[in-house]
């Protein structure tokens, strides 16, 4: 596959379908120009594909898990072998570096399919045990005999987000399939095009025409038609907090069922205790922020918290980390920060840091515009000192390399900072004591709290508390999230 400026149509049904409102440019956010054309959808195209899906899943539905298991485990496969040839088009489309796009983006995919073939055959069905009932008005007494079964939920509709599209995009068409569900996607409109290629991939794979189709947009129209349509029965979204409460006010006129991954403020606590190993996990964790695709991940430990007694110390090392960091064109081997994914995104990020300046905080490394490369979005690694809890850029999700440090007291003061945000995504406790780590956790209004790492475990529920999304996805808990609960209960 090359990086050549290809027009794209919609897949819809198993077959590409020109779009009649034309294309729209996808732009290469490291040399800012043409990566290819994506077409323009709207409702008419999310109709055609949601009747596709709706007309697939009956009978997919009823295909036996093993069938399914084995289509999953071909997309699997394929996308091992066909990965060397995506990562160019994947990396031009959205400015991930060498390292991120060979390595997280298409075998982390390919890993999330393989995950689910092997999930389609997992037990769908709880067995309970009969319960003797009494005579009622309603029905004769006896041993009542029940299981509680998982179902398909129908037709999902996935809409995603544009820092790991293929990745984000297989999160949820892999278990949504597993369990006998057909999808319409609507990725991010900057970097749609990676998810188009994945259509007659999964046609090779031996998927059904009609279970996977894909709609793009340079606006809002084709996702807002996806979340309105009737016969769409779930929405799967990840992305802002902002769009999350649009898709629940809309999918709640009509009870679609709604799973949300939305914005975060992760906080990394650096505890008094913390010895001298500790703090140099804690670094190089809190570092991952710029170095992990530019701070473009809702789980990226984006406010740092340390206690008094280490706070100096600790600051100074981390300015020096940032300043260390390569810079520049994320095709090259020895670049870890790459560019932002547009120019507004770009200006977003340099607003929050020139709006931490007038209230008061110290840029204490980055901070200006890198004078190269002489093309591209790009920010500098920015770590700003002197924050408070009230200041904007320690409540608000920035999505680009820039951390805040704010020093604390005691534990006290610690998860105080750290929940005083709309936000519950990731936090993280560094600390000599797992036990005293754990404990703390239990305090923290977060869905996800890694001990001592940042790293993640594939099997565990992966969501948000309070504004961060609804439900939960990953390992097992992805089939019962596109699934509905069906009680059948009979006379034993």
């Amino acid at each position: 596959m090359t990086t050549e400026a290809k027009t794209y149509a919609h897949w819809i049904d198993g077959a590409w379908h020109r779009p009649p409102d034309g294309h729209y440019q996808i732009t290469d956010p490291a040399t800012e120009q043409p990566v290819g054309h994506a077409p323009e959808g709207g409702p008419e195209q999310i109709d055609a594909a949601v009747r596709a899906a709706r007309s697939a899943q009956e009978e997919w539905a009823r295909t036996g898990p093993q069938e399914r298991s084995r289509a999953l485990e071909r997309v699997a496969d394929l996308l091992t072998e066909r990965g060397p040839e995506l990562v160019p088009l994947l990396q031009a489309e959205t400015g991930a570096t060498l390292k991120v796009a060979r390595g997280m983006q298409i075998p982390t995919a390919a890993d999330r399919f393989r995950r689910y073939a092997r999930g389609a055959l997992e037990p769908d069905t709880v067995p309970l045990a009969p319960q003797p009932v009494r005579a009622t008005a309603l029905a004769p007494g006896g041993l009542i005999g029940a299981a509680a079964v998982r179902r398909p939920v129908g037709v999902v509709g996935c809409i995603t987000s544009y820092n790991f599209p293929v990745v984000n995009l297989a999160g949820k068409v892999a278990p949504a399939l597993a369990m006998g569900n057909a999808v319409v996607c609507k990725p991010a409109p900057q970097d749609p095009l990676s998810c188009l290629e994945l259509g007659p991939l999964l046609q090779e794979a031996g998927l059904p025409d009609g279970l996977y189709n894909v709609v793009t947009g340079s606006g809002a129209a084709p996702g807002e038609a996806l979340v309105a349509h009737p016969d769409v029965d779930m929405i799967s979204f990840t992305g802002s907090t902002s769009v999350g409460k649009k898709i629940a006010e809309v999918a709640g006129r009509t009870m679609k069922r709604t799973l949300m991954e939305l914005g975060g403020k992760g906080a990394a606590l650096v505890l008094d205790d913390a010895g001298d190993s500790i703090r140099k996990a804690a670094l190089g964790s809190v570092a991952s922020t710029w170095a992990f695709h530019s701070g473009q991940i809702c789980t990226a430990p984006t406010r740092v918290l340390v206690h008094n007694s280490h706070y100096d110390e600790f600051v100074t090392a981390l300015a020096q980390y940032a300043a260390a960091l390569t810079l520049g064109d994320p095709t090259k081997e020895r670049t870890v920060v790459g560019p932002l994914i547009s120019a507004a995104q770009r200006d977003r990020v340099e607003a929050y840091i020139d709006g931490a300046r007038e209230q008061g905080a110290k840029i204490l490394a980055g901070g200006t515009r890198p004078t190269g490369p002489a093309t591209g979005f790009y920010v500098a690694p920015t770590l700003i000192g002197d924050v408070t809890p009230e200041m904007t850029v320690a409540r608000e999700e920035l999505f680009g390399p820039v951390v805040v440090a704010l020093p604390f007291e005691d534990d006290d003061e610690a998860v105080r900072l750290a929940n005083s945000t709309p936000y519950g995504l990731y936090d993280y406790v560094f600390s000599g004591d797992t036990g005293h780590a754990w404990r703390l956790a239990g305090r923290l209004r977060s869905g996800n709290v890694g001990i001592n790492t940042v790293q993640r475990h594939p099997e565990t529920p992966f969501g948000g508390f309070k504004e961060s999304g609804i439900g939960r996805d990953g390992g097992s808990f992805g089939l019962h999230a596109y699934s509905e609960l069906q009680s059948v209960v009979w006379p034993s």
